[in-house]
């Protein structure tokens, strides 16, 4: 298992983190990669990583959910921010082959922030041969 940690700048962010998860893959790893963001307030999710795209990202995750009136805000105030990292996930499994991420064209992994700015913890964990 592999863990680095992400900078993220703005209260809902989306962040390409690609580069960093192929290089916590061994080289000649074949099986699968698995992406887990430690965090209730944060996701992982595969997508396109086109930036007009990212910001089409944070603005629905920001639109879908209202940012006051539940009963968590009571607590800390971000219950709006658990809610869109629902939506997101906090995990993504990706196949590998040959030590590479076998993701599509246009695929790459993305951290979404949801309670930011933060400093967020990914970890990265790779079964199968390799």
């Amino acid at each position: 298992m592999t863990r680095f940690t992400v900078e993220t700048e703005r209260q809902t962010h989306a962040v390409d983190v690609t580069d960093r998860v192929e290089e916590a893959v061994p080289a000649a790893a074949d099986g699968t990669a698995t992406v887990f963001v430690q965090h209730t307030t944060a996701g992982v999710t595969v997508n396109e990583a086109e930036s007009n795209l990212l910001d089409d990202v944070e603005a629905f995750l920001e639109g879908s959910v209202d940012d006051h009136g539940w009963d968590h805000d009571r607590l800390d105030g971000n219950a709006d921010s658990h809610l869109r990292a629902l939506l997101v996930g906090p995990s993504v499994t990706i196949p590998v082959t040959d030590g590479r991420l076998d993701l599509g064209t246009w695929q790459s992994v993305l951290l979404v922030e949801c309670d930011g700015p933060r400093s967020r913890t990914v970890s990265v964990a790779v079964d199968g041969d390799g």
